[in-house]
């Protein structure tokens, strides 16, 4: 694998990548405790982001045309920094390309993108019980935050 890093690119997803994200998002939702896989949601949703950059933008990393892992930045303001934030969303790696820097090289693109886009914070949310997660994140400089998230779905369905 880290032969094969050397070749790795990340570049903006594209439409034509759709079905390779869903993949990499029903690996996700998986394994994440809130969500579950629905392809045809994750297919809509991914078509609202990359229809609207004003929305987010996704990131891909590829080798060979194999599509890696993929991240999210989904765009908000903050009153209370009076600028542009982002929240870091769907951050995932094939578990065939882990432990090979696929995850750090994409979570740096994303913080630099997030920069150029003017963004002044990041918000990520992680499982409770993701301890692998959360020490990948704090390595890259995240802390925990005081705030508690809360949700409530507002559709019938989900």
């Amino acid at each position: 694998m880290r032969e094969g890093r050397r070749s790795m690119n990340i570049t903006l997803a594209q439409a034509a990548d759709i079905p390779a994200l869903c993949a990499l998002l029903n690996l996700l939702f998986t394994q994440e405790a809130d969500f579950s896989p629905d392809a045809e949601a994750q297919r809509r949703g991914l078509a609202l982001i990359l229809d609207d950059p004003a929305v987010g933008e996704i990131l891909v990393a590829r080798r060979d045309g194999r599509v890696l892992g993929m991240v999210s930045l989904l765009y908000s303001v903050s009153t209370a920094l009076g600028a542009r934030v982002a929240w870091l969303e769907d951050m995932i790696v094939h578990p065939e390309a882990r432990d090979a820097g696929v995850g750090a090289a994409l979570l740096r693109r994303a913080l630099a993108l997030a920069r150029e886009r003017g963004c002044k914070r990041i918000t990520l949310l992680t499982d409770r019980d993701n301890d692998a997660a959360q020490r990948f994140y704090r390595r890259q400089g995240f802390r925990p935050s005081a705030m508690v998230p809360l949700r409530l779905l507002l559709a019938d369905e989900v």
